[in-house]
């Protein structure tokens, strides 16, 4: 089982990464603030439900590679270090985002809970960043749970923080929108905060022994 200390650091981590303006949240934010809260609810259940599809991917897919080859898992370690500093300088430079209005409309409760599930799915970097972060938060403790149920668990916890803060977000789109949008040095300093974070996680997966 993961120790508390580990569970702490990934949960962190992951709330704040997920408050930070990316392609899923700011379709939240921007859907809501145009359509009301409750379909900013439904478009995020359609992400959850994308990023369940990635964790399960991801999760055993994973846990296949270091049980048959570990040069092939090492190969795929080094490419999550360089995919987490690439990360790191998209952030470092990022410009401030001006959020523009979407005036299409959604029909129903299916169509929204579809474009949120097209949106992640057709993501290909969300199953990479799973790739290259949750690794770093398992251990092979030969009395510990299996690689692949803790990368499971972990993936469903971030899916869970996910849900949460993106609801969050459709329930304060309105002030959410105006703050960020209004203030570039907000953005400016967690785009900052952003790249020392995924730094930290290239090193710690460039060191860390699985």
């Amino acid at each position: 089982m993961l120790s508390i200390e580990t569970l702490i650091t990934f949960i962190s981590i992951s709330t704040f990464l997920c408050f930070l303006p990316g392609p899923d949240n700011l379709l939240v934010l921007s859907q809501s603030a145009i359509n009301g809260y409750k379909s900013g609810i439904l478009i995020t259940i359609g992400l959850c439900i994308g990023l369940i599809i990635h964790t399960s991917l991801v999760s055993f897919g994973i846990a296949a590679i270091i049980q048959a080859n570990t040069v092939v898992f090492e190969i795929i370690r080094l490419f999550g270090v360089f995919y987490l500093s690439y990360l790191a300088w998209g952030a470092f430079k990022a410009k401030p985002i001006h959020f523009k209005s979407n005036t299409k409309n959604f029909n129903n409760t299916k169509k929204f809970i579809k474009k949120g599930l097209i949106m992640n799915l057709s993501n290909p970097k969300v199953i990479v960043f799973f790739l290259a972060f949750l690794p770093q938060f398992t251990t092979k403790n030969t009395i510990a749970t299996p690689v692949s149920l803790q990368l499971l668990y972990l993936g469903l916890i971030f899916v869970v923080i996910a849900f949460i803060v993106f609801t969050l977000i459709s329930y304060l789109s309105g002030f959410l929108n105006k703050t960020i949008s209004n203030k570039p040095s907000i953005q400016t300093i967690l785009n900052r905060i952003t790249s020392l974070i995924f730094i930290a996680l290239a090193i710690n997966l460039c060191i860390s022994q699985f």
